[in-house]
């Protein structure tokens, strides 16, 4: 399965490790860190212009032949992304 993640971005769904909400996340000093590694180790992929609501981690899998990480920045609200990725609330 593949996911929607804005623009021009699409993930495959066996690869997604995390959907972070930027507002709550960001205050963390250690998310921001992150976030910044990631954008100088050029792994940051901005799927919109506007302004991000949330990020999206992902990793090729550890039977890959390179394990490369994926952030991508999105302008869809994070429990939009969850239920497209099929990590949706259970009941």
């Amino acid at each position: 399965m593949y996911v929607y993640l804005g623009g021009d971005a699409v993930a495959r769904g066996d690869d997604v490790v995390g959907i972070f909400d930027m507002d709550n996340t960001t205050v963390s000093k250690h998310t921001r860190e992150f976030l910044n590694a990631a954008e100088k180790q050029g792994e940051v992929v901005a799927a919109t212009w506007d302004i991000p609501k949330a990020f999206v981690v992902c990793a090729k899998p550890k039977k890959a032949k390179t394990q490369k990480t994926t952030v991508y920045l999105s302008q869809m609200a994070p429990a939009t992304l969850r239920k497209r990725a099929g990590l949706g609330e259970k009941e």
